[in-house]
C-alpha cells in the first residue's frame, strides 16, 4: 500500500537529518529513521563500512560520507556546503544517538550557526535504556559520558558527582571498569551501582551493589562491551544484589 503523503511528509531540502541507529539489537531502528535514510540524499556516517552494514540489511542504497572524531571540523564545512545546496542529509553514528557520547555535535553546530534546518529523527539511546532498567530514581539525573582517562581529573570529576541530587549516569569501556568500580568505592563507598552492559544484545546484563560488592563480583571474570554505569543518590532505596543478565 502507498504511503500517505499527509501522514508521511517528504523530507524538507536542506536539512540535517539526525537518525538514532541501533546501539545492538537492529529490530531498535523506527519505521520513521528508515524513511529517512532511504530519502536522504547522503548519509554522513562516524564508519562508513558499519553504517553500510546497517543500510545493506535494510536494503537501503545510499551514498556514504564519513565524519569521526579528527575529521569532523572539516567535514562540518563539506556538510554544511551540501545543506546549502539544498541537499538532505541524515547523520549517523554507529550506534545510538549522534552527539550523545558520539561523535555529530559539532556537525550539528555548525549547521544551526549556519541558520539551516535541523530535525531530529529521534530512538535508541544507550543510558536511556539502562536508566529505565536500573531501578535507580530516574525524576532527576546527571549524564557525564565518558570520565577522562587522567587519574586526577577522574578524581575530580567524581568529587564534583557527590553534590548532584539524582542519579548519576557514565559511560566506561571494559578495559576500566575495574579501575572506575575502585574509583566509585573511594568515593561513593555507600551508594548503589548499577552496571548495564551488552544492552539490547543477547548477553545484556545489569549488576547491582554498592562498589566493593561489584568489585567482589567481577573477579575472575573477563567482560565485554561498553559499560553503561549508573550512580544512585544518597537516599535511593537499596536494591538486591543480584545479577540480571540474559539466559
Amino acid at each position: 500500500m502507498a504511503e500517505d503523503a499527509r501522514t508521511h511528509p517528504p523530507l524538507i531540502p536542506g536539512t540535517l537529518y539526525i537518525v538514532a541507529t541501533p546501539i545492538g539489537n537492529l529490530e531498535d531502528i523506527t519505521l520513521r529513521a528508515l524513511r529517512t535514510l532511504r530519502e536522504c540524499d547522503i548519509v554522513a556516517a562516524e564508519d562508513t563500512r558499519h553504517t553500510g552494514q546497517l543500510l545493506r540489511h535494510y536494503g537501503i542504497s545510499k551514498p556514504l560520507i564519513s565524519y569521526f572524531r579528527f575529521n569532523e571540523a572539516k567535514r562540518s564545512e563539506e556538510i554544511i556546503q551540501r545543506l546549502s545546496r539544498g541537499e538532505k542529509i541524515g547523520l549517523v553514528t554507529d550506534a545510538g544517538t549522534p552527539g550523545i557520547s558520539d561523535p555529530g555535535e559539532r556537525v550539528i553546530r555548525a549547521a544551526v550557526q549556519a541558520g539551516l534546518r535541523v530535525e531530529s529523527v529521534p530512538g535508541p539511546c544507550a543510558f536511556v535504556a539502562a536508566l529505565t532498567a536500573s531501578g535507580l530514581p530516574t525524576d532527576a539525573f546527571h549524564f557525564v559520558g565518558f570520565l577522562p582517562h587522567k587519574s586526577a581529573a577522574r578524581r575530580k570529576l567524581l568529587e564534583q558527582l557527590l553534590a548532584v541530587s539524582g542519579t548519576a549516569v557514565l559511560y566506561e569501556s571494559p578495559y576500566r571498569i575495574e579501575k572506575l568500580l575502585a574509583e566509585l568505592n573511594d568515593t561513593f563507598p555507600a551508594r548503589q551501582v548499577v552496571l548495564a552492559r551488552e544492552l539490547t544484545k543477547r548477553f545484556e546484563e545489569f549488576l547491582r551493589g554498592t562498589p566493593a560488592e561489584l568489585l567482589a563480583a567481577q573477579k575472575g571474570r573477563t567482560l565485554k562491551g561498553e559499560f553503561v554505569v549508573l550512580v544512585g543518590p544518597e537516599t535511593a532505596t537499596r536494591p538486591p544484589m543480584v545479577e540480571n543478565k540474559a539466559e
